[in-house]
């Protein structure tokens, strides 16, 4: 009989062990589905952190946008506030001396056969001597990158052309190339020449030690240090001397007409000044304005494509 009651007391503790393990196993179940179900820490973490993220690109879009509009409104407030007179009441200005952009735009619309002529005629002057005189100061500046201590006095010799006046330039090259398109060339290659040398120059020159150091231990030639190193350090300042050109070149070639020409946009304003025209006076002064940023953003388009690194280096 006790062993019968042993035995069955046995029994009876292994029945509720048995249920106590198998009530724990549903728990570590429940728990595990609980686990799997939920979202850990960690996820929730990295949606908050996308979701930060995605409202920092949405700010810097935003941001960007406005920046980018921002020069516009810009100038149509500026526009509007002329149109408007405000600058005629704040300088006692009458209409026929700063005419309204609307009489401005009509003056456009009414000759703009003339305009595109004259426009085209001095884009040939401002490109041909732009071209000119940056090819000459780059081959200048590249010839005295080889010889650094001479070359250095050469181009200094050579930046005293812009202290030159343009209206003393001008008659001269009018005397030595006559009255036709090559004289206000030769004045825009002159005055372009000079901003390039310089510029490129120090670009070329400009080099860290230890890469001069480093072409030296390689046995490369003077040759090889200006192909491998030197020309492509010097790239940003090729460009900003381009930049520098484009800007001056306009300005060579308009003061250029005033002189001695038969056509383009510096003779036109001269003579409808002289005539009390103002609105075609302004006219030209716009379209000059217009052409001179065209070809200066296609060189800032040149250099976005042909050295990015320098755009994202430089970009705010």
């Amino acid at each position: 009989m006790m062993n019968e009651s042993v035995v069955v007391s046995r029994k009876g503790e292994e029945g509720a062990t048995a249920a106590v393990s198998g009530t724990v196993s549903i728990g570590e179940s429940i728990a595990d589905s609980v686990r799997v179900t939920s979202p850990s820490s960690t996820d929730i973490d990295g949606h908050q952190g996308q979701a930060g993220q995605r409202r920092l690109g949405s700010g810097v879009r935003k941001r960007s946008i406005g920046l980018r509009l921002l020069p516009w409104l810009a100038g149509a407030l500026f526009l509007t506030l002329w149109q408007l007179r405000l600058f005629h009441q704040l300088f006692s200005l009458e209409s026929y001396q700063l005419p309204v952009p609307s009489a401005i735009a009509a003056s456009i619309r009414e000759n703009a056969e003339m305009l595109f002529r004259y426009a085209m005629y001095s884009g040939t002057e401002m490109l041909g001597g732009f071209l000119l005189g940056s090819l000459l100061g780059a081959l200048a500046a590249a010839g005295a990158s080889f010889f650094p201590t001479s070359g250095r006095a050469a181009v200094a010799v050579m930046s005293a052309l812009n202290a030159v006046p343009i209206v003393a330039l001008a008659p001269i090259m009018n005397n030595w190339f006559g009255d036709g398109i090559w004289s206000r060339i030769a004045v825009v290659a002159v005055i372009t020449m000079a901003a390039m040398a310089v510029s490129l120059f120090k670009g070329l020159t400009s080099i860290q030690p230890q890469y001069s150091d480093l072409m030296g231990g390689l046995a490369a030639s003077r040759l090889q240090v200006f192909v491998k190193l030197r020309w492509p350090h010097a790239m940003p300042s090729l460009f900003a001397g381009l930049k520098i050109n484009m800007s001056t070149s306009i300005i060579g070639a308009i003061v250029g007409e005033f002189f001695i020409a038969s056509q383009g946009l510096g003779y036109l304003l001269s003579d409808q000044i002289r005539l009390a025209n103002m609105p075609l006076a302004w006219s030209c002064i716009v379209i000059a304005a217009v052409l001179g940023i065209v070809l200066y953003e296609a060189v800032v388009l040149a250099e976005k494509r042909l050295i990015p690194w320098n755009h994202a280096r430089t970009d705010p």
